[in-house]
Order: C-alpha cells, then structure tokens, then sequence
C-alpha cells in the first residue's frame, strides 16, 4: 500500500480547510494538541505512582 506523499497531504489539507474552515480547524488542533498533552501526563503519573507502590510493599532486607 502507497504511503502518503507531499501532494496527497496538501489535497487533504485543502479539503479539511473547505470542510471546516481556518478557526475551526485549529481549534481542533489545539484541543488534540492538550489531549495528547494530559494523555501522556497521564502515563506519567501512571508508572510513577507504581514505581511508588512498589517501594512501599517493598520489605527492607535484614
């Protein structure tokens, strides 16, 4: 299967632009933009509240 190219991209813009319009358009991108944001914010948290736990069930070695 063909990848997408230069010129199939900006087709693709040109349309997006014509369905949407310029202020919609980015404000579409910036909200995509903060949830990728708060997403890996979110992974973040994730494996660092794990790392916590486990050195809090962590029995010291005597």
């Amino acid at each position: 299967m063909p990848g997408f190219g230069a010129p199939e991209l900006l087709i693709l813009l040109v349309i997006v632009l014509l369905l949407f319009g310029v202020g919609r358009v980015s404000r579409i991108g910036g909200e995509l933009g903060s949830a990728v944001k708060n997403f890996r914010q979110g992974l973040d948290d994730g494996s660092k509240s794990k790392n916590t736990e486990d050195e809090i069930t962590r029995k010291p070695v005597e």
